[in-house]
């Protein structure tokens, strides 16, 4: 499917923000690992989320899903997979299902394959392997050393470990999730500077809800004791990530946007992309579950560290080519390593609607120029699609090919748009 977008002045609309994707995978593997009934109400329905219930089912967990209500009830294992003999867990394109299970899956008597999609082999693994090896696994790469697919088999015993999370912090997260279920006390030492922190605060968040609580020592250092999840109901509030094209269409067409369903202390580092849009002349309010953006002036360039915040560097990159002056984004390089080069992607993007950009000493550069239309081929990455959608409301003339693949995380993107009268198929 291809989308094509005009220029759109002077917005003012209502949205609701999708379920965040980080909250719902973090949540449902939680649940499966520990005891009793939980039930995760709210959850986002998207194509990853999809591979994450079909791996749990692989491992042998309940998983009962009502899409009516928006709800999924897990039987918990209570920390132990009920699977025998092989298991091949297929995680597609969702790099997040794929590092947080492989933890977990030292959590059975099976042998567990992990694989993924073409991309997926080429998205690094090591250091979360290693560390793995480290606590007792086995793990036997099938084809590259350092990425999938590998061989997961049990036990996780436990003890001291130290990885390199400035890949990606979800090596952390992983480790994190399966800690309470080897079988000593484990310590995981954090090697240079942990990327996308803040994704580590959901990861403690909703282990903290189900009842585990870890001895966080700056982020350098996670000590967590054996113990285990309770059963519970849980509900997955809004996604920054996602409200952030939301957000982005008052920037780039001018007027107002409100977004519901959002959580104003929430730990989610997205929420800096509102300081940000704040920073470049919009003004931002927060209510008890909602925030409004307005611009009413011209956009100005900022300098800011995005290492944070990753999925919404795009989403600042298209507001940034509307600027009046340059943009200076660093703290991304590990971005190379998502579903698609995003840095590459960027300047790809930025440069056939008009503006310059260059990636220097690890810094992004941003100069505006007067923008406009183009075709955004998104190489199936979802935040380039939407990112191009961006620039499509504020300049005009912009298609989007290949425009489902906002189904890995927001498949009702297109029909929000549609609805709000932004696009007409």
């Amino acid at each position: 499917m291809d989308v094509d977008l005009e220029r759109v002045e002077n917005v003012d609309l209502c949205f609701s923000a999708p379920p965040s994707k980080s909250y719902t995978h973090r949540a449902l593997i939680i649940a499966a690992l520990g005891s009793g009934v939980s039930s995760i109400v709210g959850v986002l329905s998207s194509d990853d989320i999809g591979v994450t219930c079909h791996v749990l089912r692989s491992l042998g967990v309940s998983v009962e899903e009502n899409g009516d209500k928006g709800e999924i009830r897990i039987v918990g294992c209570n920390g132990k997979f009920p699977c025998t003999g092989e298991v091949i867990l297929d995680c597609g394109d969702s790099g997040t299902s794929l590092r947080l299970i492989t933890s977990a899956a030292s959590l059975s008597d099976a042998s567990v394959l992990i694989t993924g999609s073409g991309r997926m082999k080429e998205r690094p693994a090591g250091p979360l392997v290693d560390a793995l090896r480290t606590l007792g696994c086995g793990i036997e790469y099938c084809n590259e050393d350092g990425y999938p697919p590998f061989m997961v088999e049990g036990p996780l015993n436990g003890g001291e470990t130290s990885l390199d999370a400035s890949v990606s912090s979800q090596f952390v997260s992983s480790l994190l999730i399966a800690a309470p279920y080897a079988k000593e006390p484990v310590g995981i030492a954090v090697e240079g500077e942990a990327v996308s922190q803040s994704y580590l605060d959901i990861t403690l968040d909703v282990m903290r809800t189900f009842g585990v609580s870890v001895v966080n020592s700056g982020y350098r250092h996670f000590s967590v004791s054996p113990g285990g999840y309770s059963g519970r109901e849980y509900r997955i509030e809004g996604d920054y990530s996602s409200a952030s094209y939301l957000f982005a269409i008052a920037a780039v067409c001018g007027g107002r946007v409100v977004v519901d369903n959002l959580n104003p202390e929430s730990v989610q580092g997205d929420l800096q992309f509102l300081s940000a849009l704040e920073a470049m002349g919009c003004r931002v309010r927060y209510y008890a579950d909602s925030v409004e953006v307005v611009r009413d002036s011209v956009l100005q360039g900022i300098e800011i560290d995005m290492s944070s915040s990753p999925d919404t560097v795009q989403t600042l990159s298209s507001v940034a080519a509307f600027a009046e002056s340059p943009t200076v984004i660093s703290g991304i390089e590990h971005l190379r390593y998502k579903e698609s080069d995003r840095i590459e992607a960027i300047k790809e993007m930025l440069h056939n609607c008009g503006a310059k950009t260059e990636y220097l000493d690890g810094k992004l550069f941003i100069n505006p120029g007067g923008v406009y239309g183009c075709t955004v081929d998104p190489k199936n990455d979802r935040r380039t699609a939407m990112a191009g959608a961006i620039i499509g409301l504020g300049a005009g003339g912009v298609r989007i090919q290949s425009a489902e693949c906002v189904s890995k995380s927001f498949p009702g993107f297109w029909d929000i748009l549609r609805g709000a009268g932004l696009w007409n198929e």
